[in-house]
């Protein structure tokens, strides 16, 4: 199993959720990404030896490391692969580009990661700078935490000493090798034991070094496997050219995300899949309806109207009827991802909250990166159900919301 279809750029700077590569990935996308789930059941039974690590809710992502134009160490936010790459190496440049938290952040970073002697290019997540890190007391527990994001990342105080002594702490999770910023690759993983110490900084890697806590008994095998043979039974009903159309129709396919997660905003599975094709359709006519009316000229309304009548010619009986069955296969797909989040959240060294206008609450990480053998390619797994919800929620603080924090 080759997981690096399931990167949608060659950087690391956006990965697609695994059941939407049956939107976007066609018969391989949707082949793949059954075969990834059934890889990562195999090693939570512990028949294989892929590596897995966790996706943290960071923020900003930062890039650093050498130029490789002139040697000289920089930091970066994600147009470092522009195609006039943006990079930072004095307070100066970073002033000139943001301001406030994100500005401080970065220039902390730049001050304080020369010390780990970092060779060629790395990125990770952002956890905390200084003033980030507090003590709190939460259901009886003390904890030393951080709010990067939407999730509060709770370590026990007894064992977060080197945590509260740092300036600033990242996690890291990719490496990149090019001879200039526009040709480099990505791999998943970063050998941070060959960082030198620093005290200012907390640096690790995103890995999971041992899930053997995380596995699975026969019974949960089973459930796994049942999810993903009843995806394939599905898979086979889907006419091939109806997910060959969509992955060439990516507006069209776009459209079906957004749709869907208008059900994720609100903490819902996908209901039945038949009413969802007949939902489907009445959005977009709804949408384009909108863009029609804001449009002044007769020429700008008959232009959208023109978008739509062509979206809908998709819409044959045909391909309505292999769209049940696709939402059918998401919804398997979506089922078995829970099953092995839910088992590898059991193996976590912190708790994790989500601070609500009622208080606080547990919740899980944000989500697990699968990575195959060789290291190189990786799939997201997120329980976009919880997190995705959280992350929506105005009832939910987010790290970076500093007046309700």
């Amino acid at each position: 199993m080759n997981f690096a279809d399931f990167i949608t750029e060659q950087k690391n700077t956006h990965m697609t959720h695994i059941e939407d590569k049956v939107l976007y990935g066609g018969v391989n996308g949707t082949r793949q990404a059954i075969n990834a789930l059934r890889e990562l059941r195999d090693m939570l039974g512990g028949k294989s030896k892929s590596k897995l690590s966790t996706k943290w809710d960071g923020a900003p992502a930062i890039f650093c490391g050498q130029d490789p134009r002139d040697g000289e160490f920089f930091v970066a936010k994600k147009g470092i692969f522009a195609k006039n790459p943006k990079v930072y190496k004095t307070d100066t440049e970073i002033d000139t580009d943001m301001s406030g938290d994100l500005a401080d952040k970065m220039k902390a970073a730049l001050k304080y990661l020369p010390e780990l002697g970092i060779k060629g290019v790395i990125q990770g997540d952002f956890l905390f700078s200084k003033g980030d890190v507090e003590t709190k007391k939460i259901d009886g527990e003390k904890y030393t935490t951080f709010h990067p994001n939407t999730i509060i990342y709770a370590v026990p105080y007894e064992q977060a000493d080197t945590i509260r002594k740092a300036q600033i702490g990242i996690v890291w999770h990719t490496t990149y090798t090019g001879k200039d910023f526009e040709s480099m690759k990505a791999k998943y993983g970063v050998d941070v034991s060959k960082f030198k110490s620093s005290k200012n900084v907390y640096s690790a890697d995103a890995m999971l070094r041992d899930v053997g806590g995380a596995t699975m008994d026969d019974k949960e095998t089973a459930e796994v496997t049942k999810n993903l043979s009843t995806a394939g039974k599905i898979f086979n009903k889907i006419a091939g050219s109806t997910l060959r159309e969509l992955e060439k129709n990516q507006e069209l396919a776009q459209l079906i995300e957004q749709y869907n997660n208008t059900f994720v905003r609100e903490g819902q599975m996908i209901p039945d899949s038949r009413r969802h094709v007949n939902g489907l359709i009445k959005w977009i006519e709804n949408k384009f309806a909108k863009e029609i009316e804001k449009r002044k000229s007769e020429k700008g309304k008959a232009t959208q109207q023109q978008k739509l009548d062509d979206i809908l010619t998709f819409f044959s009986n045909k391909n309505k009827k292999s769209l049940v069955n696709m939402f059918d296969l998401q919804k398997n797909i979506v089922l078995a991802k829970l099953k092995l989040i839910n088992k590898l959240n059991s193996i976590q060294n912190y708790d994790a909250f989500v601070k609500t206008t009622k208080g606080y609450k547990t919740t899980g990480a944000e989500g697990f990166v699968a990575i195959d053998k060789l290291g190189g390619d990786a799939v997201k797994l997120v329980d976009r159900l919880e997190f995705s919800y959280n992350n929506f929620s105005p009832d939910v603080l987010k790290g970076w919301d500093k007046p309700k924090r």
